[in-house]
């Protein structure tokens, strides 16, 4: 994608396109600020794509990937995309770790900060211990997901892949449909699809709904069928049963009947709507196989915008501390 301002890519207006020191959310981004991210993502799309991937702008950096929460494919994704960039790698398993024997979260920070790090990537069961522990160290830090606070760089491969396959982002008609309440993923895609002027519909029971998320700039829908009329992208969330207090649909199979992205409910979207799923999914239960799998499926793609999402944020947030002009 060619860039319309042939300035360098970290200045715009004789300032820094994106002075954030952290990126702990999308909440507090500017659009034009998402928008540099994801043309930054552009730039790796490509790379990754070769079999000469040389370029290691974080070589001699140290990456600490802190998962306090266990994922296998966001790990995996943000240790790709740090080894890709060059970076020295280190994997810290904190769900298994001190932590669990008493260690504070405050003693966690103090102690990843002691360890001279050249940016951390946190991960975390509690909605905003991301920002805490980013407050306390004195290097970059990233939000691989806190509670269900946020999940910024889903968010924006969500929009990356979006944008690659409609072309746009502006004026899509986005419905987010399955467990919205408990889902940071949620939270951060209508932060970012809203400021990029998306129309957002959120579909979900009732009991599975924030209340009063229409403030976000979304329509909120109960009927699942209704909400994908005219859909242009239809993004499905598993239910997060850990997140539960208590049951809050009837049976697996009836949220099937009512909230299942089959190929008959598919129809009612636009021709030729995408599908996405942040994974991991739950076949046969919020979606079928036959669309998971289908022709209208991004799922694959989204994993592939990932690692590239991730390096470019990686490499933005260090930038600064490379001492890269023009930041």
């Amino acid at each position: 994608m060619e860039r319309s301002d042939h300035r360098p890519a970290t200045m715009i207006q004789g300032g820094a396109v994106f002075p954030h020191r952290h990126l702990t959310g999308i909440d507090g981004l500017q659009p034009h600020e998402i928008a540099f991210l994801l043309d930054e993502a552009e730039n790796w799309v490509e790379a990754n794509r070769t079999h000469a991937k040389s370029a290691a702008p974080l070589a001699g950096l140290t990456q600490i990937n802190a998962f306090f929460e266990n994922s296998t494919r966001t790990l995996l994704s943000f240790e790709i995309a740090g080894k890709r960039l060059g970076a020295d790698v280190v994997n810290m398993h904190a769900a298994q770790s001190s932590v669990k024997k008493g260690e504070t979260l405050i003693d966690t920070a103090q102690t990843l900060n002691a360890m001279r790090a050249d940016v951390i990537v946190i991960r975390h069961m509690s909605s905003g211990a991301v920002k805490m522990i980013a407050d306390k160290v004195d290097c970059a830090v990233l939000n691989a997901g806190d509670g269900r606070h946020e999940h910024p760089t889903q968010a924006l491969l969500d929009a990356l892949t979006i944008r690659r396959r409609r072309g746009t982002i502006a004026n899509q008609r986005v419905v987010i449909c399955g467990d919205v309440l408990h889902s940071r993923v949620a939270r951060s895609n209508i932060l970012s699809l809203t400021a990029l002027a998306a129309e957002v519909r959120v579909c979900a029971p009732s009991t599975l709904m924030p209340k009063a998320i229409e403030r976000m700039g979304v329509t909120a829908f109960t009927d699942f069928d209704a909400a994908l009329e005219g859909a242009d992208v239809v993004m499905m969330l598993r239910l997060q049963n850990e997140r539960m207090d208590g049951a809050l649909v009837p049976s697996p199979r009836e949220y099937r009947l009512r909230y299942g992205l089959t190929e008959q409910r598919l129809a009612r979207a636009v021709p030729g709507a995408m599908v996405m799923h942040p994974g991991p999914m739950n076949r046969g239960v919020e979606i079928d196989s036959a669309v998971a799998d289908g022709p209208q499926s991004a799922i694959t793609e989204q994993v592939a915008m990932g690692v590239a999402v991730r390096m470019a944020c990686l490499d933005v947030l260090t930038r600064r501390a490379r001492g890269v002009e023009a930041w």
